[in-house]
């Protein structure tokens, strides 16, 4: 795990997971197209809304590791893209950032409010999603992979 020092306004994608319903964790595939508008081809959250795509750092994914859940992977809190050095928590509303060399999203959620506890809540007593995952649009389609560069611009 890095530590809060070595974040800066770039990092890698570490993991990119789809589904095909809402309220499951998610598959771990290894390409993904972004689409314009719309969010990532074949999964269930995508659509004309504002949370096309979800973001969390596997640094989020570790504090819930350490609070009991060893095992977890990314994809299990429903997130699409699990990113590593960037601090995804502190991106603003209205931040773009470049994945590869033409996917263009644009932060418009921080956080979500958790309607039901999820099963990761009830085994540790938290998640980190609500408080530490964000959400974007696809400003620019293009296609995307596991270890492709993630750029605040």
């Amino acid at each position: 795990m890095v530590n809060e020092n070595t974040y800066n306004n770039s990092g890698r994608v570490l993991a990119i997971s789809v589904s095909k319903k809402k309220g499951i964790p998610k598959s771990n595939i290894e390409t993904a197209s972004l689409i314009e508008n719309y969010g990532i081809d074949g999964d269930a959250h995508a659509g004309k809304w504002h949370r096309q795509v979800s973001f969390l750092a596997v640094e989020s994914i570790e504090k819930m590791r350490n609070a009991g859940l060893p095992d977890i992977r990314p994809g299990a809190f429903a997130e699409n893209i699990t990113t590593e050095f960037i601090n995804v928590p502190e991106l603003k509303i209205g931040t773009r950032v470049q994945i590869g060399s033409d996917a263009e999203l644009e932060i418009t959620q921080i956080g979500k409010e958790c309607h039901s506890r999820c099963a990761i809540f009830y085994t540790v007593g938290d998640c980190v999603m609500p408080r530490e995952g964000i959400f974007a649009k696809v400003i620019k389609s293009g296609e995307i992979k596991i270890n492709d560069s993630i750029n605040v611009i």
